[in-house]
């Protein structure tokens, strides 16, 4: 069984918040055996503290909130699928804001800091969830899933379905290692439609966004040069693992077909729920 770990090295971070767009300056630091990843909000005297939990999920708009308390931070998915594949059970994530810096609008910037910062391995095992039975969570229209199936590792196949014809149907499968996590996965970036920027806005979402750390697309193109044909569906995949990363360290075979983060965190809740 491996061992537990945390960083070796304090991270230092600042950067505007992809849908805030306020500027927050984060620090990621090493904490105790069965600490958990949590945030730590350092503009709040009191009470600030929110752990990763899913039972902490309280809202999936656009993005992963978790609350405790009454206090909340939010968009935690890119940073939590950085810390789950470089394998960090112990975080603390301390923040001055809401909303961690959308850096590049993908994970690659965490994931590149946190293994230069290092890691130590810790004196307790691992807690490592096998699942045993298939786990499900359908959108009430019926046309949108996520199924948790047993495996010995972890795997993602995800079908992306966007109605706009020049994007369609998207599918990627991958094992998800380190490896083909930074190569393939962690440079994805987040995507917005032209004609919803302006909603976006309008409801305080997005104001980070620009077209360094979003692909966008209208009705006759994209507005800036991709990174892979499927960079959509790579970045669903993305968000994936650091929904699940709220649930803990899982063994599964994850089968999706145009989940978001709502249907992500109620597959989420419903494991973590059995094994927490």
């Amino acid at each position: 069984m491996p061992k537990q770990q945390t960083l070796k090295n304090s991270i230092e971070i600042t950067g505007k918040g992809l849908h805030s767009g306020v500027e927050v300056q984060m620090t990621l630091k090493p904490a105790e055996i069965d600490s958990g990843i949590f945030f730590v909000r350092t503009d709040l005297p009191t009470k600030n503290k929110i752990c990763a939990t899913a039972s902490n999920v309280t809202s999936t708009m656009r993005a992963t909130t978790l609350e405790e308390n009454g206090v909340k931070v939010f968009t935690v998915e890119h940073l939590m699928s950085a810390l789950s594949v470089c394998g960090i059970d112990n975080c603390a994530v301390e923040m001055n804001g809401e909303e961690p810096p959308v850096l590049e609008g993908n994970s690659i910037g965490f994931f590149e800091m946190i293994k230069s910062a290092g890691t130590i391995e810790q004196a307790a095992e691992r807690k490592i969830i096998q699942l045993e039975k298939v786990y499900r969570a359908d959108s009430d229209d019926g046309k949108k899933f996520i199924i948790a199936l047993p495996c010995d590792g972890f795997r993602i196949s995800f079908t992306s379905i966007n109605p706009h014809p020049l994007i369609g149907i998207q599918y990627a499968d991958f094992e998800i290692t380190e490896e083909i996590y930074k190569t393939e996965i962690a440079p994805a970036r987040t995507i917005a439609y032209e004609k919803e920027v302006e909603a976006l806005h309008a409801m305080g979402l997005g104001r980070g966004g620009n077209l360094d750390n979003v692909i966008v697309y209208n009705d006759n193109g994209w507005l800036n040069k991709l990174k892979y044909p499927n960079e959509l569906v790579r970045h669903k995949i993305l968000d994936v693992i650091g929904d699940l990363r709220l649930v803990g360290f899982l063994k599964c075979h994850i089968i999706a077909a145009a989940s978001g983060h709502a249907l992500n965190s109620k597959l989420a809740k419903k494991i973590y729920q059995d094994f927490s």
